[in-house]
């Protein structure tokens, strides 16, 4: 199964009407956006261009921060995180390109709170694929593709962004 660039597009522009919406209903004027390596980085640009925010894009790496490092090693190309903006006291909107377990989030808050904490926090997923393991919920998603075990979320980019939906053995 794979997407068309159409597609990606739509679920970005009801991702950013939605966000538009959740940030004037919680009276938040001056958000900061973090995208967690790779996938969430890459979805993290898109939105924060087409939602034109003033603060710079942050970006989190979370492979020290793994519940399953000991269990998987380290990936080869270990990027810093970088934000550029103080986390104390600022709302954050973080952003993941496949919700699954709940593992990753749990890392990218805990990276975010050794920075400092955050008035709030909003979770925005491009797809939320159910399957949690921990209780972890997006504020935003692009859509819901219930999958099974054996399939998984390949997302390709940064441009064009695309994903496709493997099954174990393809």
């Amino acid at each position: 199964m794979s997407n068309t660039d159409t597609d990606i597009e739509h679920m970005l522009q009801a991702m950013c009407e939605a966000l538009r919406a959740l940030l004037a209903a919680r009276g938040v004027e001056r958000p900061c956006m973090v995208g967690i390596h790779t996938g969430g980085l890459w979805v993290a640009q898109r939105l924060h261009a087409l939602l034109a925010l003033d603060e710079p894009l942050g970006a989190l790496n979370i492979s020290f921060y793994r519940d399953d490092f000991s269990r998987i090693g380290m990936h080869p190309q270990v990027r810093p995180s970088v934000l550029p903006f103080d986390v104390e006291g600022r709302h954050i909107i973080l952003v993941d390109d496949v919700l699954y377990t709940g593992r990753t989030v749990r890392a990218a808050l805990n990276v975010l709170f050794d920075y400092g904490r955050p008035a709030s926090v909003i979770l925005a997923a491009l797809i939320d694929r159910g399957g949690r393991e921990l209780p972890m919920q997006a504020d935003v998603i692009g859509q819901r593709l219930p999958l099974r075990a054996n399939e998984q979320v390949k997302l390709s980019g940064p441009d064009p962004l695309n994903f496709t939906v493997q099954r174990d053995g393809d």
